[in-house]
């Protein structure tokens, strides 16, 4: 299975940008490899992003591994202040 991280390009939010910067860099600097998704691409794909969370209203950052949803922003950062973002990403 595969990290996937929906996010989007074109955010009005400065604190959704902000977040899924967090995302990102703390993945990066763990060496997680991951495949970011752009909800603003596609309305399909913020539609897929909603279904899989179970969450009608979910707003990027969403984290998956494969089809399995990991959580959103507060679960992530919970994971790194545990120390369990690996646990987190269903990847132990």
């Amino acid at each position: 299975m595969s990290i996937r991280v929906y996010y989007t390009t074109v955010t009005g939010f400065r604190e959704v940008k902000s977040q899924q910067s967090e995302v990102t860099r703390v993945m990066d600097s763990k060496g997680i490899k991951y495949e970011l998704i752009d909800i603003a691409q596609s309305n399909a794909s913020k539609e897929e992003m909603r279904s899989k969370s179970g969450n009608p209203n979910a707003l990027p950052p969403q984290i998956f591994n494969g089809d399995q949803h990991c959580g959103g922003f507060e679960d992530f950062v919970e994971a790194v202040e545990t120390s369990d973002v690996r646990k987190f990403l269903k990847l132990d």
